[in-house]
């Protein structure tokens, strides 16, 4: 008997030592000393001391660093204190509603979550453990003031500035005698000879106005003749020709047709020997040294445009080149088929590079240069009828809080209501947050629906 007493001493002092020899061998390997030991299977079986299976395997010791529930659990009951927080229940890891008052794991082998006293209270945040907040890769950041700048990019087309072109139409019954070497494309100058007609209604209000100015019947210096005058300025003659009239007191056989401006010939259909009814058109001309840009944007984008704004213009013909303007006219229509709105940017062309119908490419900075509170848009939980962020109030705990948006721009977002300044918010892996809060509360509310 005694000797039976002596060899179970020997035993406990053996495994005492051991246990001291596997605390010390964790310890030196930078793991905390083991608080119990487990079935080296995964089974939920578990010794305070260290003990063999039935076929001689040492169970496994766990230390406060492994990944287990109930080593979580043992390292929380002795950071606080030996045993402060107590285990509630054990959750289902993947959130369905099953619940075990012991270490367990589900089918796919997974260990079943431990919940702490406290970690389901109704303050309405959401508490993570450090260990939990490391592993998912949380982070945080303050909210600042900083300047936010957008870009709005759309396509649009060249057009010709309407009040920069000319006809040239005849108003009586004309006869085309000449045209000069002038084709469709051509560049002119202001003055420069077009054509040269003849006009039976142009002859006979020449020679009205000669025979007036010849005249010596007296009827006033001021008034004299200026009724034959205006008859031929009714009849678009060109002020050259009239002034010629008055220099030599002949009447043309012809007239001299000369271009209005500067500009383009966008259409010739002058012939020579040609008759021309009234109101027939010979020649279009166009300044092309200033033009529009017509840029459809988005309706979404039409709050942040302004008159007078500046707009970069960039045309797919010339890489790496701006043309800069400004927005002088936003048309009141959207068009219904694309949701866009369509807008006019005058753009300078001294040297004529931008053509009518060119396609272009429009960039319109918008933003204000005063600093706005902002967050990284990663934070932002946009959920469609609302948006929210975590705000990260320490010691593992994360409040859910609405917010009203603003501007964006620059990888951040304007926060209008809501957070204040300085205060730190999850910025990264918010949706597991987010997740994780969600399975809390599905959790609770069916333990409290389970309730009799």
């Amino acid at each position: 008997m005694n000797r039976l007493v002596l060899a179970c001493a020997g035993v406990a002092l053996i495994a005492a030592a051991g246990g001291g020899l596997v605390a010390a061998a964790f310890a030196a390997d930078g793991h905390h000393a083991p608080i119990f030991y487990q079935d080296p299977d995964g089974k939920p079986d578990y010794s305070p001391v260290p003990k063999k299976t039935a076929d001689g395997r040492d169970y496994r010791p766990v230390s406060a660093d492994d990944d287990t529930p109930a080593a979580s659990a043992a390292g929380a009951r002795s950071n606080t204190g030996g045993g402060n927080r107590k285990i509630k229940y054990y959750r289902n890891p993947m959130g369905l509603p099953d619940t075990s008052p012991v270490p367990k794991k589900d089918s796919m082998g997974m260990d079943y979550i431990a919940v702490f006293d406290g970690e389901d209270s109704d303050d309405g945040t959401v508490k993570l453990s450090p260990g939990k907040i490391q592993r998912s890769g949380v982070k945080s950041e303050p909210a600042a003031r900083r300047v936010i700048r957008n870009v709005i990019r759309a396509p649009g087309t060249i057009q010709l500035d309407e009040r920069r072109i000319s006809v040239i139409a005849m108003r009586s019954e004309s006869f085309v005698l000449g045209v000069a070497n002038i084709t469709t494309g051509s560049h002119v100058t202001k003055g420069q000879r077009l054509m040269e007609i003849y006009s039976p209604a142009i002859a006979s209000a020449a020679a009205e106005y000669i025979a007036t100015i010849t005249s010596k019947t007296t009827a006033g210096d001021g008034l004299y003749g200026r009724g034959s005058r205006q008859r031929l300025i009714n009849l678009d003659m060109p002020d050259a020709a009239i002034a010629a009239i008055e220099k030599t007191r002949n009447v043309p056989t012809s007239v001299e047709w000369d271009s209005p401006r500067d500009g383009i010939v966008l259409e010739r259909s002058a012939v020579e020997g040609m008759r021309v009814q009234p109101g027939g058109v010979l020649f279009r001309i166009a300044d092309h040294t200033q033009v529009w840009a017509l840029i459809d944007i988005a309706e979404r984008d039409l709050g942040a445009i302004s008159l007078g704004q500046s707009a970069t213009v960039r045309a797919r013909s010339f890489p790496g080149r701006d043309f800069t303007g400004k927005i002088a006219v936003i048309y009141p229509e959207i068009n219904k088929e694309t949701r866009t709105a369509r807008l006019r940017i005058e753009l300078p062309n001294p040297e004529e590079l931008l053509l009518h119908d060119m396609y272009v490419d429009a960039e319109i900075s918008i933003g204000s240069d005063a600093p706005v509170l902002a967050v990284p848009e990663s934070a932002v939980m946009d959920t469609g009828s609302k948006q929210a962020v975590f705000v990260d109030k320490g010691q593992g705990r994360l409040e859910p809080r609405e917010i009203k948006l603003g501007q964006r721009g620059d990888g951040y977002v304007e926060i209008r209501q809501g957070v204040a300044e300085g205060e730190p918010v999850v910025v990264s892996a918010n949706f597991l947050v987010d997740a994780e809060s969600n399975l809390k509360a599905a959790l609770k509310g069916f333990s409290e629906g389970s309730k009799p």
